[in-house]
């Protein structure tokens, strides 16, 4: 089991970044895929960005496609979320979520979440 921690969310204006954090703890972090997550209120939670164990695979949204970049820190066992030219409609709680196979992009393949952290963009 992976244990996650989500942080750096808070509160932007409209064009402006946040650098999302969310350090594991476990001793299989580095085989697994890693991936972010939001969810707004009253809608489901949809996958922002995964990550595959090398860090050699990327998927993106269409929506945030070009503005937000994730990465992996393996030894630091910490997965990164920049999030650049931030929108009101990037509003949301985004979690870090983890699965147990090396390459994954859809919600029901990640089986440990985070708490979550809140991200606000104001316009």
């Amino acid at each position: 089991q992976v244990q996650l921690v989500e942080s750096g969310g808070g509160l932007v204006q409209a064009g402006g970044s946040l650098r999302l954090s969310c350090a594991a703890s476990g001793r299989t972090f580095s085989s697994y895929a890693m991936g972010w997550f939001r969810q707004a209120p009253g809608k489901e939670r949809e996958v922002v960005s995964t990550i595959s164990y090398s860090g050699e695979m990327t998927y993106y949204a269409a929506s945030v496609k070009g503005r937000f970049t994730i990465s992996r820190d393996n030894r630091k066992m910490t997965v990164y979320l920049q999030m650049n030219s931030l929108k009101p409609e990037d509003t949301a709680v985004y979690y870090c979520a983890a699965s147990v196979s090396g390459w994954a992009v859809t919600r029901n393949s990640f089986g440990s979440w985070g708490q979550g952290t809140q991200v606000t963009v104001s316009s």
